[in-house]
């Protein structure tokens, strides 16, 4: 009990310090200590006394760690309130994640430049760190610093980091240029059914890439002498299956043509970053990938990732649940043309700024201003395409905006096993759906939003789309244990905030 109760002090020491911004040499120089005794704390392995947690939770800023409690997160908020003035759309979660995945590509220093700092890359960098990547946050915290080791110590993984995150898949491409053999636990992330990586070892296989699964752990073994010859042919046109044949395409010599192959912002995101380890990627923004790999990559790379279209389709959703005018900046444009063209069908009032270049000097951005509209239900249903169709991470929001249209509007999220199962908590919040099937929810509108007190949802994006309801209710709600919108999502209630919301973060003591 002893032990078990250092390790979660020392987690808790962890994740504030990475919340801060510093390396253990950091905080141990504040508390004139050696940067070996942060590890051991952190780690558990040291004996800590009540005032040494006190100066660690003084200097970090930390409440948290100074009284010494790790419940769950919770919201509490206050609804119906309008929201207005202008907010900006952060980096891309997803890009994040994969440049942080393609990394492990370069022998040399990377920077990323304002990196998402979410529970998502958090978890990732615990698995880099674990395996002797150094990464530290520069620049007040803003951007990111990676440095890989000579060689990955990989017995050395984080294990029940690895398995709090589904992108821990895209680590089997770079890895299978650096080592012949190697254990990865199985991947996690948010609970949406069943899904296999069959994909991915599909694509895989054609560099010589051989997985057994036992016991929770991706057991890889690599057979050097089977390259492509021929074209690859995804059988999902996924997006980290994309993104794991890129990286496994990066480090093959010669060309590699990817067929089938998603175009969606964060693949494009990822191809813009291979360019600059010095890989030339023909096909950008195409369902054919041509990848003119290189055997070594040893370059100190900056990179900047484009905006992150599903947040922006999150402040979009809500402005339009609680009727307010609000302007979203930096709105990667190229990647919401589809679900603004459906917002125009049932009435939605906005303007769009003219078009101008996001930090990699590629993606396409816009200034959006929505202002309050009488939704009319669409005539046809809602339902995802890859790219460029509807993103399917945005169709939970049109729930939310479906249930204050008026009419009934069929939503079809065919791609996951029970995600729509999750959209019928809007009806404790006073929605009206209609679950048909695993897939299909019948929403009718317009909706008398009332509060309530609920968990959330084990799904990013649901989450988001409860919390955003219960914005537009009258009265307070209060939403337990949101770690997964954390996830994705960097400061969303205090962002939030700043433009009228009343979201209180608390925790049980």
């Amino acid at each position: 009990m002893a032990d078990d109760y250092l390790v979660r002090i020392g987690k808790l020491i962890r994740d504030a310090r990475q919340h801060r911004g510093w390396t253990q040499t950091q905080l141990a120089e504040a508390l004139a200590t050696s940067q070996s005794a942060v590890n051991r704390i952190e780690r558990g392995n040291q004996n800590i006394s009540l005032e040494m947690i006190a100066r660690i939770g003084e200097a970090l800023d930390s409440e948290i760690v100074s009284l010494g409690y790790a419940g769950p997160m919770h919201l509490r908020v206050v609804g119906g309130r309008r929201l207005s003035g202008a907010i900006d759309v952060k980096t891309s979660k997803n890009a994040c994640v994969a440049l942080l995945c393609g990394s492990l590509l370069n022998k040399g220093r990377t920077v990323l430049r304002r990196v998402a700092r979410i529970e998502e890359v958090f978890r990732l960098l615990e698995v880099l760190n674990s395996i002797g990547v150094r990464t530290r946050w520069i620049n007040d915290g803003v951007d990111l610093e990676i440095v890989p080791p000579a060689e990955l110590d990989m017995e050395a993984i984080d294990a029940e980091a690895a398995r709090r995150t589904r992108s821990i898949i895209m680590f089997l491409g770079p890895l299978l240029h650096r080592m012949d053999s190697f254990r990865l636990p199985y991947a996690g992330g948010c609970d949406l059914g069943t899904r296999t990586i069959e994909p991915h070892m599909i694509a895989l296989r054609r560099f010589g890439l051989d997985i057994a699964a036992t016991e929770g752990l991706y057991h890889a073994q690599v057979d050097r002498s089977i390259v492509p010859g021929r074209p690859i042919v995804l059988t999902e046109r996924g997006d980290t299956v994309t993104e794991n044949a890129l990286l496994a395409a990066a480090r093959h010599d010669g060309a590699t043509v990817i067929r089938n192959a998603s175009s969606n912002y964060m693949v494009q995101d990822l191809c813009f970053f291979l360019e600059a380890l010095g890989v030339r990627v023909d096909g950008i923004g195409t369902t054919t990938l041509t990848v003119h790999g290189v055997p070594s990559i040893d370059v100190d790379v900056d990179y900047s990732p484009s905006e992150d279209p599903v947040e922006a389709m999150s402040l979009i959703a809500a402005a339009v649940v609680t009727e307010s005018q609000l302007t979203i900046r930096r709105v990667p444009i190229e990647f919401l043309e589809i679900e603004l063209a459906v917002l125009e069908e049932m009435g939605l009032d906005h303007d769009r700024s003219t078009e101008y270049s996001a930090d990699n000097g590629r993606t396409r951005l816009v200034d959006l201003t929505v202002r309050p509209s009488k939704l009319e239900a669409p005539i046809d249903k809602i339902h995802p395409m890859p790219f460029p169709g509807l993103n399917i991470d945005n169709v939970p929001f049109f729930a939310a905006i479906a249930a204050v249209a008026q009419g009934k509007t069929l939503i079809h999220d065919w791609v996951y096993d029970n995600r729509a199962i999750y959209l019928t908590d809007l009806n404790r919040l006073g929605g009206r759906l209609q679950l048909l099937d695993p897939h299909r929810v019948l929403v009718e509108g317009p909706t008398r939003w009332r509060a309530a007190e609920m968990m959330c949802p084990p799904a990013l994006r649901p989450a988001v789309v409860v919390l955003l309801a219960m914005m537009a209710a009258e009265g307070t709600s209060v939403l337990r244990n949101v770690y997964v919108i954390n996830r994705g999502y960097e400061d969303l209630a205090e962002r939030l905030n700043s433009v009228g919301a009343q979201i209180e973060i608390f925790r049980d003591i």
